[in-house]
């Protein structure tokens, strides 16, 4: 992952959220995807949504990835694992990529056959090559489809799916796993990382007005609210992008 000094800056405002992204490369493959993690439910069916921030190429060449893989699915009873990668290139422009495993043929064809065909939004995705089995990669033209976005087109698939096999579907649950229960397994693992990214937020909460009055307690006596790595990605993305017209505007 590249971080230019801007994102160090734009980072600052979260310190734990930046250490954590600096500290990727020491976290195992479970850990990195349980980190930032949410979770799907429908008619016995489990899918993870896992955000990476980490380029796509990297990850898929993590030490033995397949079977971590494969042990992360069995281990917590995941029929499919989305990992949502996204990061800066050279260019301070965010990119992002999409791994889908599922070592069930058909239902991993339809949910990539719903993503690259899905038009509201378009996620203009292109097939990456993977020697990895049960793995299809792709690049995300369309880098303002966040996961909160991409949600509704994976809840969709497994309707699809459901009525592909006749099986009643019902309403999905969406889960992400608990702050506790990821630091518990960091410490157990001898891991001194600090959790600094939280469950997908696209647009973090403001800090509530403070009260005039010396009596009352102040909301801000709590501190300000944390951000989401996601978050703070989409704001320089947004940034990248308003610059970038700017700039277009000034050479006409």
């Amino acid at each position: 992952m590249r971080l230019t000094f801007t994102h160090y800056i734009r980072l600052a405002i979260s310190p734990s959220s930046l250490l954590t992204i600096m500290s990727y490369p020491r976290l195992t493959t479970e850990q990195m995807l349980r980190k930032d993690q949410k979770t799907i439910y429908r008619q016995g069916i489990k899918m993870a949504i896992s955000a990476i921030y980490m380029d796509l190429e990297s990850f898929l060449q993590r030490s033995d990835l397949a079977a971590d893989l494969h042990a992360f699915c069995q281990a917590h009873s995941y029929d499919i694992l989305v990992a949502m990668t996204i990061f800066f290139n050279v260019e301070n422009e965010p990119v992002r990529q999409l791994a889908i495993f599922c070592p069930h043929v058909a239902l991993r064809t339809v949910i990539c056959g719903v993503l690259e065909h899905s038009q509201s939004p378009s996620l203009n995705l292109t097939p990456v090559p993977s020697t990895h089995p049960n793995l299809q990669a792709y690049l995300q033209g369309n880098t303002q489809v966040s996961r909160k976005k991409l949600l509704p087109l994976l809840q969709e698939s497994l309707s699809m799916y459901l009525d592909s096999t006749n099986i009643p579907a019902e309403q999905p649950e969406i889960v992400g796993v608990s702050r506790e229960e990821v630091d518990k397994e960091m410490n157990r693992s001898g891991n001194s990382l600090i959790s600094g990214m939280s469950q997908d937020e696209e647009d973090p909460p403001l800090p509530p007005t403070p009260m005039n009055s010396l009596v009352d307690e102040c909301p801000l006596d709590q501190g300000l609210p944390k951000l989401s790595a996601e978050a703070i990605f989409e704001k320089c993305s947004q940034i990248s992008l308003s610059q970038s017209t700017t700039a277009s505007l000034t050479k006409k």
